[in-house]
């Protein structure tokens, strides 16, 4: 494949742009067009590798919050299972920030499945998948277990969640039913408002190479200092963690994966390459139950937040950990 080519998918959709992607070839990227919103162009990226000989199975990873795919370790591992690799970069996130948008926004997380949806079609109807893995990081394993409940596709063999966040962290007061009264209403009267937070960039540091991580990402998509957080967004948010609190009816395997305890260190110290920093471990076990009822959760010691980006020996256990699970309830 060339640089740069036109795939004309299946059905109505518009002609699309494959190039080769930033992480090189043979990756490649796909502009998906989607309806424009109150900030006008809207587009996501479906970024795919394939291997060697064609096969039926595939994965689908949706990254985080101030995020974006740049994990080619974690592509390889699937491609070396025989699995095709495909990633999406949501609307303004990463690849699919315009410079008209306010980056990572939305108002609904139900918006974001007007991108898994043609993304689903490309690998299944277009590109011939039977049996694909979802996979989702920390607000991509939110997004994605929505997506999966309301849409409950039939090539859909299982689903793993890299710690997602099925919670609001911090005080207990902030899940209060007064406190998210105010976010709902602040969500509503002044969407666009920034809440106050304190970022310490220790995460960030943590990870990449310039700093004390072994990670080489791009800091205009994944800043140090994370994006502002809107109460628009975090409405939206909450809202999603309510509907998984009622309880979800995802019918194939989950398997969660989260580090063994959470520190919330603003030092960056041997805690932050040891321990979650970002999200409560206990919440994600706490709410993992209600996701389904085939749900497997393993706590892996040492790993970070993004646990497929911890310490070697923890991310080993990782991949241990998915091979057992797709060896068991789905391969």
């Amino acid at each position: 494949m060339t640089d740069e080519t036109v795939a004309r998918p299946v059905g109505a959709e518009p002609e699309t742009v494959t190039r080769t992607d930033v992480l090189g070839h043979p990756w490649q990227a796909e502009t998906i067009s989607l309806p424009p919103d109150a900030e006008g162009e809207v587009v996501a990226t479906l970024v795919s590798r394939r291997t060697a000989e064609p096969v039926e199975r595939a994965v689908l990873h949706v990254h985080g919050f101030a995020d974006y795919f740049f994990h080619a370790e974690y592509g390889e591992w699937w491609l070396e299972r025989d699995y095709d690799m495909y990633a999406m970069d949501l609307r303004k996130y990463g690849r699919s920030i315009l410079p008209h948008q306010t980056a990572t926004y939305v108002a609904d997380l139900g918006d974001y499945f007007a991108e898994l949806d043609r993304a689903w079609q490309r690998i299944t109807e277009r590109d011939g998948h039977t049996s694909v893995v979802l996979s989702g990081h920390s607000t991509g394993g939110l997004i994605i277990a929505l997506w999966a409940n309301a849409r409950q596709p039939e090539e859909l063999a299982g689903m793993v969640l890299n710690s997602p966040w099925l919670d609001l962290q911090g005080k207990a007061w902030m899940r209060t039913l007064p406190a998210n009264a105010v976010i709902d209403r602040l969500g509503r009267l002044r969407p666009m408002q920034v809440m106050t937070r304190e970022v310490s960039g220790v995460y960030g540091k943590s990870l990449h190479r310039d700093h004390a991580g072994e990670w080489d990402f791009d800091l205009t998509w994944k800043p140090i200092q994370s994006f502002p957080v809107r109460f628009g967004w975090i409405r939206a948010i909450r809202a999603g963690h309510a509907r998984v609190h009622r309880g979800l009816d995802i019918r194939c395997p989950v398997l969660v994966l989260s580090s063994d305890r959470t520190t919330f260190t603003t030092t960056l110290d041997e805690r932050a390459h040891t321990s979650d920093i970002v999200l409560d471990v206990k919440q994600i076990r706490q709410w993992a139950g209600s996701l389904g009822t085939n749900v497997t959760s393993v706590a892996v010691p040492g790993a970070v937040h993004d646990v497929v980006l911890s310490r070697p020996e923890a991310r080993e256990r990782a991949y241990l950990e998915i091979q057992r699970w797709l060896a068991t309830y789905v391969a």
